[in-house]
């Protein structure tokens, strides 16, 4: 099975992205799966993922520039895995440029603002953090991008910032006004209005735009939530998909195969 890929700024990335939510233990459903996964993915069963992923063709990886996510791509790194990294910055470590500095010791291809974080700096008038955060990725040579939840993050962006490619978010599952990370007890909602306004807004974007949270956490079908992505992805786009393989050992390739089936199917490959 061939995977395309697609550039954001000089880097080319797989069209299909293995996220790092779940290796993180990030489940957006419950506490209860958040421990789940933080139980089950060791880094011996991370690399196992991440070398089944450049099994199947796909060449890049998206996970959070804190010390867990690092230390898991040394390791896999110095094992001979040559997956490429794209960091995001994480509110957990500090300011913005605390996750640049990470991703950029560590040995990222490209970074961007985390999408929470983007979400309250634009609640509070705070953007001129991501002015200068996107000033230091682009500083140390990588492409640079922001990511958001709100469509309106991407109407700032667009008038005031220069950046390689977006990271889009089909849902917008909590209010990030008072907290860039959310209530991580609160209920989380995802409605497919804000699916809808996210893909019209990526349908006018000046730059590449990577697809995520298309599953809404595991809620919507993969192949109906990837017909649905393919309908939508303009041909410099990309999409980012957790597995979480203790459910189902062979997500990972059920997943990219219904991405290929889907983007052929509508002419989108």
């Amino acid at each position: 099975m061939s995977v395309p890929s697609v550039k954001i700024g000089d880097l080319d990335i797989s069209r299909f992205i293995i996220g790092g939510n779940p290796f993180s233990g990030f489940s957006h459903q419950s506490p209860q799966v958040d421990d789940e996964m933080r139980h089950w993915y060791t880094v011996d069963r991370i690399k196992e993922q991440l070398r089944l992923a450049e099994d199947l063709g796909i060449e890049t990886h998206l996970g959070r520039a804190d010390h867990h996510v690092c230390r898991y791509l040394m390791e896999y790194w110095d094992e001979g895995g040559k997956i490429k990294w794209v960091g995001q910055t994480c509110p957990g470590i500090g300011p913005s440029l605390k996750g640049v500095a990470n991703a950029v010791k560590f040995g990222a291809s490209a970074c961007y603002i985390h999408g929470g974080h983007m979400d309250w700096l634009l609640a509070n008038d705070l953007l001129d953090e991501a002015v200068e955060a996107v000033a230091a990725i682009k500083d140390a040579g990588l492409p640079a991008g922001v990511a958001g939840h709100n469509p309106e993050v991407f109407d700032w962006a667009e008038d005031n910032i220069d950046v390689d490619f977006y990271m889009c978010s089909y849902y917008n599952p909590t209010d990030r006004s008072k907290d860039p990370a959310g209530d991580p007890e609160s209920t989380e909602w995802f409605y497919d209005e804000a699916r809808e306004k996210m893909v019209e807004r990526i349908s006018t974007l000046s730059k590449p735009a990577i697809h995520y949270k298309v599953f809404a956490a595991g809620r919507k079908d993969p192949k109906q939530a990837l017909e649905f992505v393919a309908r939508h992805l303009r041909p410099q786009d990309a999409v980012c998909v957790g597995v979480f393989s203790k459910t189902n050992p062979d997500m990972l390739a059920e997943d990219l195969r219904l991405f290929i089936e889907a983007i052929d199917a509508a002419g989108a490959g």
